[in-house]
């Protein structure tokens, strides 16, 4: 989940510059988190608080229908509480609806948010089925179109087999099973515009993953493609983080821009992830 808060964080100041390069400090004074930290926080506290009423993660348990129920409602509950929080952070406009809204409904969205939010369920699984049945469950909330349930569970796969260490060439051929990636970043970095769906997004973020040698690599080859910097970066950041860790100078840096509130649900994460793993 870190990785996704890093790439946030370190996209934000690039966000639609269509900034095209590789060559710049990670993090400067015009960075800060957007929706995308705001809401991947929001989606691990959902999956904390679950584990509280009904415990089965941490319990060796098997995720059952009843656990994806009390996980969707929980989600619904912690996205509406932590983002009314936050108003500002950046939220496109049919989501700041939902978040405000008295009786909160999915609405067909194919959007990227259903992506950059996902990784608590990549890093919490304890199989690709519960990595497949935990995005479904959190994403399905707002973003119930087919094209924003395949984004959020491709993210969460991945991150599941990236933690897992499975080859790369692996991992690639399980993403193909949900997009074309026959592409490289330098191809189509020259041509690659701003986009918000996932269908556009997601595949770009996970060739960003495939090719980069490092966590570092990563967000940079993401931040290069210029269009939808934080969110790109978030998606490739959440995988480079299951595959190669965050190094510790980036980490502390990154959670230097977090605000209180959230930096206690991130510490809180951090203990809850090594209880269940």
């Amino acid at each position: 989940m870190l990785g996704a808060i890093v790439g946030d964080i370190v996209g934000s100041r690039f966000e639609f510059m269509s900034f095209k390069g590789m060559d710049f400090d990670l993090f400067n004074h015009k960075c800060f988190f957007t929706d995308d930290s705001v809401m991947t926080l929001a989606v691990a506290k959902a999956i904390m608080e679950t584990e509280k009423a009904y415990p089965c993660l941490s319990a060796g348990k098997e995720l059952d229908e009843s656990y994806l129920q009390v996980l969707e409602k929980k989600t619904v509950g912690w996205m509406q509480k932590i983002g009314r929080l936050y108003p500002s952070c950046g939220f496109g406009g049919m989501f700041l609806k939902w978040i405000f809204s008295d009786d909160p409904k999915p609405y067909n969205s194919f959007g990227n948010g259903a992506a950059m939010r996902v990784s608590p369920a990549g890093f919490a699984a304890r199989s690709e089925k519960e990595a497949v049945a935990l995005a479904g469950a959190v994403t399905k909330t707002t973003h119930n179109h087919p094209e924003g349930l395949k984004g959020a569970e491709a993210t969460a796969v991945a991150i599941y087999l990236a933690r897992m260490r499975e080859p790369k060439e692996k991992i690639k051929k399980k993403m193909e099973e949900y997009y074309d990636l026959d592409f490289t970043i330098e191809a189509i970095r020259r041509t690659y515009l701003f986009n918000e769906s996932c269908q556009e997004t997601v595949p770009q973020a996970l060739e960003c993953f495939l090719e980069a040698h490092s966590f570092e690599n990563a967000i940079r080859l993401a931040i290069s493609l210029g269009g939808d910097s934080d969110t790109l970066a978030a998606i490739a950041g959440g995988i480079a983080e299951a595959y190669y860790g965050v190094p510790g100078e980036i980490k502390g840096k990154a959670l230097s821009y977090l605000e209180g509130y959230l930096l206690d649900v991130y510490r809180e994460w951090e203990e809850f992830v090594k209880g269940i793993h």
